[in-house]
């Protein structure tokens, strides 16, 4: 994965602070080698893949990563995404939406949801790999 040191202005424009961060600064990037669950999904129209990865203790998420190669906002909302897995069931883990990463990041242009469309997409598939997932 790799971030690009400048943005234009109308990019910057169009995202929230929180997308713009999460985009510059990644959260829990790269692969986790002990996951207890990994899945990939990606998005036939734009190309962008999702890598997610998990590990399980305990009943709940104890740590989530992923790669992606995207757009800002798959980015964006895959480094929120694995924020939001950890430390949370997978019954609570279903709570997470494309559009709950969308307020989360202070909302998403039309033409850019998919990127939290992505994030969900990956954590249905990978709810199902967790033990006691029906919990």
């Amino acid at each position: 994965m790799f971030i690009l040191r400048g943005l234009r202005t109308e990019t910057r424009k169009m995202f929230s602070e929180a997308v713009l961060d999460h985009f510059r600064n990644p959260r829990n990037a790269g692969e986790l080698r002990d996951a207890t669950a990994a899945v990939e999904v990606t998005n036939p129209v734009c190309g962008d893949v999702l890598r997610l990865f998990a590990r399980f203790e305990s009943g709940r998420i104890a740590e989530a990563r992923f790669l992606c190669r995207g757009c800002t906002t798959s980015i964006a909302c895959a480094s929120l995404l694995t924020e939001e897995l950890r430390g949370r069931t997978p019954a609570e883990a279903r709570g997470i939406t494309a559009e709950f990463l969308s307020l989360a990041l202070g909302g998403l242009p039309p033409a850019t949801f998919h990127g939290a469309q992505l994030a969900a997409e990956a954590v249905a598939a990978l709810l199902p790999q967790l033990p006691s997932s029906a919990g």
